[in-house]
């Protein structure tokens, strides 16, 4: 199988070529998209496409607005249609779990299902469910859209909250004992539910995590306990934090709760469990 990336160096992308590297029946090769137009693309003799170009970050600033949906979505669709014309016969394109809006507030629970309406909280949420349906509208025959409503990646070497809120945990003398639930995928699961949905020929929404929920405390924890630092939780400050979690939606992003109901578009790939994945994210 032919495969194309568009979006060279991408954490997901490197991490995907490295995974199937052993495999026979692979070949990849890796698009530039920051350096080449759509128009300027070649897609003739690729089989599949695994788009992950795009803005990752949410930015309030309305200046930013314009950039997003060019890249996010009208991007997107374009070069799906221009992979669509040349003959590919599998689109994959990474959506987020952002489309589904906010955490719940600290407390509250959001379990999202393949019935759950989509509600963007801001501009990037929107560009991407943008996309995420308008690639779905040039499905046919010979042209099967698949659509990864991804929740947080994370993994060795990753970018983002997760390296952030570990940092943080290893630095606090004490971090508050608040249980949640969260869908999050290590990079080793996501890149085993690309394979899958590759060899199947698979089409449609799909909703990959891991099989565990992840609570916040508990990647502390693994993280204190891999760097020989004890582990002191405290409820003291829960009232508190629940209290600003009204009017700081931070609190909610680290302690809220946000799940994708284990239904059976959901591909759950647990090559590697949750303590195993924390370890190889942090060592």
């Amino acid at each position: 199988m032919n495969i194309a990336i568009v979006g060279k160096n991408s954490y997901i992308g490197t991490s995907f070529i490295n995974y199937v590297s052993d495999l026979d029946g692979f070949n990849i090769i890796t698009i530039d998209a920051k350096n080449i137009s759509v128009d300027q693309m070649d897609f003739k003799g690729v089989d599949i496409v695994l788009h992950l170009a795009g803005i990752a970050h949410v930015s309030k600033k309305k200046s930013m607005k314009d950039l997003y949906y060019k890249i996010n979505r009208d991007f997107a669709i374009e070069t799906a249609l221009k992979a669509k014309n040349d003959g590919v016969k599998q689109f994959i394109f990474m959506s987020s779990m952002i489309i589904y809006g906010e955490d719940a507030r600290i407390g509250k629970s959001k379990v999202i299902t393949e019935d759950t309406k989509p509600s963007p909280a801001n501009f990037y949420g929107q560009s991407k469910l943008d996309a995420d349906l308008g690639i779905q509208e040039l499905e046919s025959e010979t042209f099967k859209p698949v659509i990864i409503r991804c929740p947080m990646v994370y993994g060795p070497g990753c970018k983002g909250n997760f390296p952030r809120l570990v940092k943080l945990g290893l630095k606090l003398p004490v971090f508050p004992n608040i249980k949640n639930e969260r869908s999050m995928i290590y990079i080793d699961n996501l890149c085993e539910s690309f394979k899958s949905i590759i060899i199947n020929n698979d089409s449609g929404v799909f909703y990959p995590q891991n099989e565990e929920y992840v609570s916040t405390v508990d990647i502390i924890r693994v993280a204190r306990e891999l760097k020989n630092k004890k582990v002191r939780l405290t409820k003291i400050f829960n009232p508190l934090i629940r209290f600003l979690s009204m009017f700081i939606n931070t609190f909610n992003k680290v302690f809220g709760n946000k799940v994708y109901g284990k239904t059976n578009r959901n591909i759950v790939m647990n090559q590697v469990d949750f303590k195993s994945s924390i370890i190889k994210s942090i060592d």
